[in-house]
């Protein structure tokens, strides 16, 4: 069996099917099955996205202990990244735990994007591809051909082909990936880290924002409601905002 066989095996065709059927479910709206597929998702990931909101808050509580680390060693890099792992360690922390969630979802991304393609059938190829990807299911066979409009947009068409709904679109998964970033990521001691840090939280969602207008709408919408969900999701258990300050425009200067 060859990879791309246990590929749509495993991943591809229960994402494709499952999307088919939410379809069907909600009223034969394609959009709203992206946006319950998100839920689930995000649902089914909820024990490593707890972990990783629980990392951030305690490395939110352990900044003014890495800052004396940082006066106290800070011209001796080796001993101050010594006793920064020290301290990780010692309260449990591990500062890469914010990646795990993204890693995770990267199959999903490319499961969705390839469901998307053979679900709305946009080419002749992709509608052969997709009469051998159905499971034998009755509720399957009710809801194809599916309809790819969804809030005046074309889901099997880029963000870029939409026109102004689809820069919206990219500006909304640019934006709240930005949020989502400021709230979990925690200030470095080291300033060359901290100037690497806020070169990384501008380029990831300029370029998720770039990927949005160049990849098919409906991908964009799991992306935008993914985010959002983390936003709401970070705040409510972390208790705020996290990592992210706002300026009041009243404040002094």
């Amino acid at each position: 069996m060859s990879f791309v066989e246990v590929w749509h095996l495993i991943i591809g065709n229960p994402i494709l099917n499952v999307l088919i059927v939410l379809s069907h479910v909600l009223f034969g709206q394609f959009g709203l099955a992206i946006i319950a597929l998100t839920i689930i998702v995000r649902l089914v990931s909820w024990p490593l996205t707890r972990r990783q909101l629980k990392s951030s808050k305690a490395m939110q509580d352990m900044q003014p202990k890495l800052q004396e680390l940082q006066k106290k060693y800070g011209k001796n890099k080796p001993k101050l990244q010594q006793e920064m792992m020290k301290l990780y360690k010692e309260a449990g922390v591990n500062p890469l735990g914010c990646l795990w969630p993204m890693l995770i979802q990267f199959p999903i991304w490319i499961a969705l994007y390839q469901a998307i393609m053979s679900a709305l059938a946009t080419t002749p190829e992709n509608l052969l591809n997709l009469a051998h990807r159905l499971y034998p299911w009755d509720i399957v066979n009710q809801a194809i051909p599916l309809s790819s409009h969804f809030l005046g947009l074309d889901l099997g068409q880029t963000a870029l082909q939409a026109g102004a709904l689809g820069l919206l679109l990219a500006i909304i998964v640019g934006g709240t990936m930005w949020i989502q970033q400021k709230m979990t990521t925690a200030p470095s001691v080291d300033p060359r880290q901290e100037s690497t840090q806020r070169m990384t939280t501008l380029m990831m969602p300029l370029m998720f924002g770039f990927f949005t207008l160049m990849f098919p709408s409906g991908l964009a919408l799991y992306w935008a409601v993914s985010n959002i969900i983390g936003i709401i999701t970070q705040y409510f258990v972390t208790g705020g905002w996290g990592y992210l300050k706002f300026r009041s425009p009243f404040s002094q200067h």
